[in-house]
């Protein structure tokens, strides 16, 4: 079976957002461009991992090329987009590898997106080995998202990606872990509850 590429070179639109409530939420990523629309399943940590290395990367540009790349600082707020997911919301594949490359010749950040795979293999060798031949197969591999975003884009979208991140439930302040709204146990009191 051939691989499907769902690919948008410009997007439309491309953001991170979610569906549920907090302590609930699924995660996805949105693309859509000429009346089509593409939503991939992830983990909270990857679109975190993926806001984070888009900055690093986008940094990293303006450092090398001396400032001289059409890449903002910060996300400008002309291309800011705080507008929900478009409905409905159908998944077309829960992610599992993501890459990320700058396009000098274009001016372009490439994200790819790709569909997660179980492999079967004995050994550590043989696991690398069918990890290798899964990411250089471009004509058989798994189902792939792939946007190709402007510098502008891509802080854009890595500002909204830390911002969903972030919208989700308090932090303990001593443990840092997640507060439900019926409270938590909380490892740093040893389990203890306050009262109301």
């Amino acid at each position: 079976m051939s691989r499907q590429v769902y690919l948008y070179d410009p997007p439309d639109r491309f953001v991170a957002g979610t569906v549920g409530l907090p302590g609930r939420r699924t995660f996805f990523l949105q693309a859509s461009a000429a009346g089509r629309v593409t939503s991939v399943a992830l983990e909270k940590t990857q679109v975190a991992a993926l806001a984070e290395r888009i900055d690093e990367l986008l940094d990293e540009v303006v450092r090398r090329t001396g400032g001289n790349a059409p890449v903002p600082a910060m996300a400008p707020s002309d291309v800011a987009d705080s507008a929900p997911l478009d409905a409905p919301v159908e998944e077309e594949f829960r992610v599992g590898t993501m890459a990320l490359a700058w396009d000098g010749d274009e001016q372009r950040m490439i994200v790819e997106a790709q569909a997660l795979v179980e492999l079967d293999a004995d050994t550590d060798e043989d696991l690398a080995e069918a990890e290798e031949r899964l990411l250089q197969d471009e004509e058989n591999g798994p189902p792939m998202l792939r946007v190709r975003l402007t510098g502008s884009q891509a802080r854009a979208f890595a500002k909204r990606a830390l911002d969903v991140v972030n919208a989700g439930r308090p932090p303990c302040p001593l443990c840092s872990l997640p507060l439900d709204p019926e409270g938590h146990v909380c490892p740093r009191q040893n389990g203890y509850r306050r009262g109301a």
